[in-house]
């Protein structure tokens, strides 16, 4: 008799969601690329003075009020959120694969992994 879900389906759902992930993010970059350059292309930079990056990309908040006004920066800054996500999503779906599976160590070893993936988000971010 075959299980619910052998290690085969596992890997290809996980598969087609890094797939996903990625094919998401990178047309998310190139419409925000897009949007940038029709709304920025003209400009010329200048390197006399150097001006870091403003706060509004610190936060996914932020980012998202960016996103509704259309700014192509953060646009772009949500795509690369997105592609942050996808790993961890693949560790989340590896968890609930092998609590399926009932296999403690891999549970256990996983959940590792990613409260130490959140905690270096988490505490990585600027306040």
């Amino acid at each position: 008799m075959r299980k619910k879900f052998a290690d085969q389906d596992i890997e290809i759902i996980i598969g087609n969601l890094l797939r996903a992930g990625v094919i998401i993010s990178s047309s998310i970059i190139i419409i925000g690329a897009i949007i940038y350059l029709w709304q920025s292309g003209h400009q010329h930079p200048d390197y006399r003075k150097f001006e870091g990056m403003n706060n509004t990309f610190y936060s996914l908040a932020y980012v998202m009020n960016g996103v509704s006004k259309f700014s192509g920066e953060h646009i772009i800054q949500l795509g690369v959120l997105i592609l942050i996500a996808t790993p961890v999503a693949r560790i989340v779906f590896s968890i609930i694969g092998f609590i399926k599976e009932k296999d403690n160590l891999y549970i256990i070893i996983t959940f590792l992994v990613l409260f130490i993936i959140l905690g270096s988000i988490v505490f990585g971010i600027k306040a």
